[in-house]
């Protein structure tokens, strides 16, 4: 019999194939769930008569929240059986600024607290600051207040000082805290809401955190985890990175998991090709529109950002149209960077670069204790005679306690493979040296100049290299700073008209977004967009490659390039 119930037990799949269609639609985001529907119109009734404590005339939910936040309201309570288990324990909602995230957050859980029957039961309310902490509890206590009937301010006492909610008939609570280590001390809560979660995405420690979180979630089967946030005004990174990837995976039906996504963001070929410009689609991406966000002023604001640089635009547009940031561009950025993104050859390995190269040469630089080695490797294609880049880094863990600012980021690309954190000193100048052996056992370097370095900091490195067979001649001293101009310049050619392609990794996305241009004289300098956490080293060893290699070498023992153009003269 118990095989049976399963098979006709209601199927919860949280997957929404049809997603682009949807936003296009504007209709729901959440998928067919068999939900209780009882308990979920009646979980919205009682959302819709909380009112907006900071709005003039201080207007019922019902005529100012959107459908998609009632939508989630639904399958939160809804969802809720009758054997006390709650079938949708977590939703992630990416929605744009100005769309009331924080307000319906904090109505959302004085619902909770108005559904909970389990005695001293706790809910939680997190902000990554203590101002949209603040917000949140103001909100919060201000529904409470602003009901005219005066039935809220009977059941619920307010503690300001302590920021409680308290509920007088069985002394549950709502909390309302600021996000740290010591969120979740002694807790073992009934529900959590986390605000704004993008801006966790450089703390450290955000990840154990969260798993400290779901961890005390499991002691309440009919516990919740609801997450809210705008899209990140850099490059995603960190925790936020890791659940933004999680909601895409089940809402795309690649991931079998138990949150809901609700996403509100444009498709990837939309944002790759910039048609989120045209006001026209942003209806797409705001669900609140019409109520507490106006087309007409969000395009006024747009055409501020578009004039003031291209970087304002796309941190604009990273909050109010959810378009997620592919690289850190600045106003000072180096020109490559604007080419980037479109050279990418994603699947690139340095086998493949290998075996389709007829030369290739090699770029390092860094490797300082608080430092990236930064690794490139350029290979010349035998058919196309177009380069192809492959880069690496290491960096000692060290670091991961030095700048805790960007671990989150070093943590994130090791489990790419593009970053290595070395376990002892020297692990960094053995990998390049194996690195650059099978170049050599392959045939591929030219007898001379096919290793370019800063030559600063790389005592351990050529030890390593010496008793590899490399011979001294294979190595070249690359002058750095404004004698690099030439390299700087050519690889932004190269990379606007497509002659030159990368693995396309997200550390070297970052590396180039970090990339800060200078004039000194008549040259461009690169520099660091930031000292200490801006790390810049592969970038530099990929121009260091990119001289080496604009010396058309041939490979030792194989064919010159101008043999097979007929320019050879003897």
């Amino acid at each position: 019999m118990a095989g049976l119930a399963e098979l006709t037990a209601p199927v919860w799949d949280f997957s929404v194939p049809d997603w682009i269609e949807r936003l296009k639609r504007g209709t729901t985001m959440v998928p067919d769930l068999p939900l209780d529907a009882i308990e979920a119109e009646r979980a919205v009734t009682v959302f819709n008569n909380l009112r907006l404590p900071d709005v003039p005339g201080q207007p019922l939910l019902k005529d100012t929240a959107g459908e998609w936040i009632r939508d989630i309201v639904r399958a939160l309570f809804g969802s809720l059986g009758a054997d006390g288990i709650r079938r949708v324990p977590e939703i992630f909602a990416l929605v744009p600024k100005k769309n009331s995230k924080t307000t319906n957050g904090a109505a959302i859980m004085i619902t909770a607290l108005l559904f909970n029957n389990r005695p001293r039961a706790e809910f939680l309310l997190i902000g990554p600051t203590q101002e949209i902490a603040d917000l949140a509890f103001k909100q919060a206590s201000g529904m409470i207040e602003a009901d005219s009937e005066g039935y809220l301010q009977k059941r619920f006492q307010i503690r300001e000082h302590t920021k409680e909610i308290i509920d007088r008939r069985n002394k549950a609570f709502l909390k309302i805290k600021t996000f740290d280590m010591k969120v979740m001390t002694g807790a073992k809560p009934v529900g959590v809401l986390i605000d704004e979660l993008h801006i966790l995405g450089s703390m450290a420690q955000a990840r154990r955190v969260i798993g400290q979180i779901r961890g005390g979630l499991m002691a309440n089967p009919e516990s919740f985890l609801i997450i809210i946030t705008t899209q990140s005004d850099e490059p995603p990174a960190g925790v936020f990175k890791e659940e933004l990837q999680y909601a895409r995976g089940i809402r795309d039906g690649r991931i079998d998991g138990q949150m809901l996504p609700v996403l509100y963001e444009f498709p990837e070929k939309m944002q790759a090709t910039k048609a989120w410009l045209n006001p026209k689609l942003w209806p797409m991406v705001l669900p609140n529109l019409g109520l507490s966000i106006q087309l007409d002023r969000l395009v006024t604001e747009f055409n501020k950002a578009k004039d003031k640089s291209e970087e304002e635009l796309r941190r604009w547009a990273s909050q109010h149209l959810n378009v997620e940031i592919g690289l850190g561009l600045h106003s000072d950025r180096w020109r490559g960077a604007d080419y980037w993104l479109l050279a990418q050859k994603p699947g690139l390995t340095l086998d493949d670069l290998i075996e389709r190269s007829e030369v290739c040469t090699m770029g390092i630089d860094g490797g300082g204790l608080d430092d990236l080695l930064g690794l490139t490797v350029l290979g010349r294609d035998k058919e196309t005679k177009n380069w192809l880049a492959w880069s690496r880094a290491w960096c000692q863990r060290d670091v991961l306690e030095l700048r805790k600012e960007i671990a989150p980021r070093l943590e994130d690309f090791e489990k790419e493979g593009t970053l290595t954190l070395c376990d002892y000193p020297t692990e960094d100048a053995v990998d390049v040296a194996d690195i650059a052996e099978r170049i050599f056992d392959a045939g591929k370097f030219p007898e001379k100049y096919a290793i370019g370095l800063d030559p600063v900091g790389v005592a351990a490195l050529l030890t390593e290299m010496a008793g590899r067979g490399l011979d001294n001649e294979m190595f070249s001293s690359v002058s750095q700073g404004y004698q690099l101009n030439g390299e700087i310049k050519g690889a932004e050619r190269k990379l606007k008209d497509g002659t030159l392609r990368h693995d396309g990794s997200l550390l070297m996305n970052w590396c180039v977004g970090n990339c800060k241009t200078e004039m000194r004289g008549n040259a461009v300098v690169i520099t660091k967009a930031k000292s200490g956490t801006a790390k810049i080293d592969p970038v530099m060893s990929m121009f260091n490659a990119f001289h080496l290699m604009s010396r058309n070498p041939v490979a030792a023992g194989g064919p010159s390039v101008y043999h097979e153009r007929g320019a050879l003269i003897l």
